[in-house]
């Protein structure tokens, strides 16, 4: 059976069971029809993946693979903050008229540094490194900028990627290991989505520096259910989970620039019926 269904699961019930509400009090968030939207949350939510084990993709109902890494490489890839460079729509809400969502995510990728290596931005300072320096400790990327943040229509969530390289014994290959960072996350709309990108930016970054696969750990700071979302959340974990498809990354691709979301699939994906019309807080 899956294990990231088990993962998901459990992290669900605990946040039920042993969470805290913040009705009543003062959150942004609120719903469509202007109600605020209250949440069960618990602090310091940490999931970890071994991705040479499993690609963890939930069972309990589908995940769109090529949606989350074609989001994924708009931010790390294209280096885009413009909405139009989208194949979907679920940065819309934040856009403004030409699209953009400001000073966020992609354009904080793009923006250069001076090394004495050379003018790179973060994903090449990243790339540069695993090639060049693989057992550094400093390989991290970071788009929570301070000074930006009046500028950005939305505050980044997922906003650090640390690696770690490590040498198993009796390998040849390095291991690429990686810890995502995030301040806050809708557990409904948003977990599986998250973990599904950044496991294949895991993977490409692998591929293209010639290493394994190894530890993918998620660390979230504010893991919540919107109040909303509770029933739905209380029959997704009902469900049973089924075994976990395979993973296949186009093998011919060696240069990160070159992936597209076509180069990713899954083998044997079963999934339990998706949950339809799940309402966002905005």
């Amino acid at each position: 059976m899956s294990v990231a269904d088990k993962i998901f699961i459990n992290m669900c019930k605990d946040i039920l069971e042993n969470g805290t509400s913040t009705e009543g009090e003062k959150v942004r968030p609120h719903w469509a029809d202007g109600t605020p939207a209250y949440t069960i949350k618990k602090f310091g939510v940490v999931n970890r993946y071994d991705l040479r084990e499993e690609f963890p993709i939930l069972t309990l109902r589908k995940t769109a693979l090529k949606s989350a890494t074609d989001e994924m490489l708009w931010i790390w890839q294209q280096k885009s903050n413009n909405v139009h460079d989208l194949h979907s729509h679920i940065w819309d809400e934040w856009a403004d008229p030409d699209g953009s969502i400001g000073k966020a995510y992609g354009y904080q990728m793009s923006i250069k540094h001076q090394y004495k290596e050379g003018m790179m931005d973060q994903v090449d300072r990243v790339i540069y490194d695993l090639k060049n320096n693989p057992f550094s400790r400093r390989i991290l990327t970071n788009i929570y900028v301070h000074q930006d943040l009046h500028e950005m229509n939305l505050y980044p969530c997922a906003y650090s990627m640390t690696f770690n390289v490590t040498q198993r014994p009796g390998e040849d290959k390095l291991t690429l290991n990686a810890i995502l960072n995030q301040r806050s996350q809708d557990v409904l709309a948003a977990n599986n989505w998250n973990v599904v990108q950044y496991s294949v930016l895991v993977h490409m970054l692998a591929q293209v520096c010639d290493m394994n696969v190894g530890e993918f750990v998620h660390v979230i700071a504010d893991a919540h259910i919107y109040d909303r979302h509770v029933p739905l959340i209380k029959e997704l974990i009902s469900r049973e989970p089924l075994p976990a498809p395979k993973f296949h990354l186009n093998p011919d691709i060696k240069d990160f620039y070159q992936f597209t979301r076509n180069d990713v699939s899954l083998d044997g994906y079963e999934t339990h019926p998706q949950i339809e019309n799940i309402e966002v807080a905005i």
